[in-house]
């Protein structure tokens, strides 16, 4: 989770504003000052669980003499990509306090958080969830997957002649017996999902945390858990249930799906079977991949009406290591000329080849093919945002003819990348 609280453009002025790591007395203080920024209360618990996924010496923090006035911090994550598992450094818990919005501070840890990175040869992209899109751009941020708002009407959800549900069941299960099945599962599914991150622990222990004030009104979590006849587990799903009426007294009340996965196509249909039979309420609100199964498997496509919205963020910190770390649907042989206003390391001609021994990717100056900024090759990354819209819009320039043809399929994957956790990334 993200937050801008945004400064000036320019450059900014770090006196009296020094930039450091958080200590371990400062942490409470300076985790609820960033919540606050957002107007949310954290409680102990929450603290606690934040801390526990933290490393303080990847935390920065401004001060105004001993008080925290902004703060942003890094968690290293590992991230399916195209054709590989990459390491990333996911941004979150960043904010500036509203009586210290305009004078740089933000900009200022931007900056600092790449250039160490850069300079200390980490994480060849960063990563995050922004709570407001317009900010990150300027900091080389570029859109790089994309979630699909369904609500599906229950009524309309009959399933095709001839889905494959398998022979599996769904069982009911509390948390403590559910959660080492959801840690295997996920990690089953996200060997082969691109824009899907590791989760340790401390990751699972924020992905689930279930205290009231957090679940906005609808009830505890459940955990359905798809076995098969032989025991082993291979789909769940996590739901909440929501009562709720419009403002007609029309019953609006949803279930709720937080996550759900599917090892095989028959465990994922089951599952949506088993949501669809939920009595008692007409709708079901998910957050899927922009490429979702379920609107096919349906008689009625339209009982699942979506909105598409941004979510996964990339920022390429070092171009190199960056798309040398990921595989290309085609060979490949390109020189990529590209601009990086706010990390100037980046910008310059690359030679960018791949074929079945491997990808190289190093300066060159010979004649470029495409060019671009580093913010479009990043929202481009993941096999997403395509090279082809972004020169519809004006944002890719193509020097040499059939270069953006070339280029656009090799950077696709075979589906649409989708990052499945909430906005706490990399949190959760």
């Amino acid at each position: 989770m993200t937050n801008p609280m945004t400064d000036a453009i320019s450059d900014p002025v770090t006196d009296p504003y020094k930039l450091r790591a958080v200590t371990e007395d400062e942490f409470a203080d300076w985790a609820r000052m960033i919540a606050d920024t957002y107007g949310v209360d954290r409680s102990d618990g929450e603290i606690a669980n934040q801390r526990a996924a933290t490393v303080l010496q990847r935390t920065i923090a401004a001060f105004d003499g001993n008080t925290p006035v902004g703060g942003a911090s890094l968690y290293r994550r590992l991230l399916t990509v195209p054709g590989a598992v990459m390491p990333v450094a996911g941004v979150a818990t960043v904010g500036v306090t509203p009586t210290h919005r305009r004078r740089g501070i933000l900009t200022a840890m931007m900056r600092r958080q790449l250039t160490d990175l850069h300079e200390h040869g980490a994480e060849p992209i960063a990563v995050l969830r922004p709570a407001e899109a317009a900010v990150y751009g300027r900091f080389g941020y570029g859109p790089a997957t994309q979630g699909n708002q369904l609500r599906c009407d229950k009524r309309g959800m009959s399933f095709r002649p001839g889905t494959d549900f398998g022979h599996g069941t769904v069982r009911l299960m509390d948390r403590g017996q559910a959660r080492p099945l959801l840690e295997d599962i996920y990690d089953q599914v996200r060997g082969s999902s691109v824009g899907w991150p590791d989760r340790g622990g401390p990751h699972w222990k924020v992905r689930l945390f279930d205290a009231p004030h957090s679940r906005g009104g609808a009830t505890a979590l459940r955990f359905a858990v798809h076995q098969e006849p032989d025991g082993r587990s291979t789909g769940y799903a996590l739901y909440r249930h929501k009562s709720a009426r419009d403002a007609v007294g029309n019953d609006s009340s949803a279930v709720q799906v937080v996550e759900l996965a599917g090892v095989s196509r028959p465990a994922y249909a089951a599952l949506w079977r088993y949501l669809a039979g939920i009595d008692l309420v007409p709708w079901i609100e998910y957050e899927g991949a922009v490429d979702e199964p379920l609107p096919h498997l349906l008689t009625d496509p339209r009982a699942a009406r979506s909105a598409v919205v941004d979510r996964l963020w990339v920022r390429l910190v070092d171009v190199d290591r960056a798309l040398t770390g990921r595989r290309y649907a085609t060979s490949l042989d390109l020189v990529l000329e590209l601009d990086d206003a706010f990390c100037p390391w980046n910008t310059g001609r690359y030679r960018l080849q791949s074929d079945e021994h491997g990808v190289t990717c190093e300066r060159t100056k010979a004649s470029a093919d495409l060019r671009m900024s580093t913010t479009e090759l990043g929202a481009a990354f993941l096999g997403g945002t395509t090279l082809a819209s972004l020169a519809t819009a004006g944002l890719v320039q193509e020097l040499r003819p059939g270069a953006l043809v070339l280029a656009d399929l090799a950077f696709r994957g075979n589906r649409q990348p989708f990052y499945p956790g909430g906005w706490a990334f990399p949190l959760y």
